[in-house]
C-alpha cells in the first residue's frame, strides 16, 4: 500500500505525532475569514472576537457557551 504513495511523489506526514505537529505550519480556519468586508462594524467586532478566541483554543466550532463568553468579553449583557 506505502508503495503507491511513494511512486506517486506523495510523502505521508503524521499529524498526530507532537514532534510533527510542532514543526508544521500553522494554519487557521476562520469561519468568517471570507465574509468580514461585508459585515457591519459590530458583525465585524464580533467575527474577529469569534476567530481570535477559536485560534487561542484550537477550535474549529464553538458551543453556545463559548459564544456567549465571546460576546460578553466583548461588554455585551443582557
Amino acid at each position: 500500500m506505502s508503495q503507491g504513495l511513494e511512486s506517486s511523489g506523495e510523502v505521508f506526514v503524521d499529524r498526530r505525532n507532537p514532534a510533527v505537529a510542532a514543526t508544521a505550519p500553522v494554519c487557521e480556519r476562520r469561519q468568517f475569514a471570507n465574509s468580514h468586508e461585508n459585515l457591519s462594524a459590530a458583525a465585524q467586532e464580533l467575527a474577529t472576537a469569534i476567530d481570535e478566541y477559536k485560534v487561542r483554543h484550537r477550535r474549529r466550532f464553538l458551543s453556545y457557551e463559548e459564544m456567549l463568553a465571546v460576546i460578553e468579553a466583548l461588554g455585551y449583557h443582557k
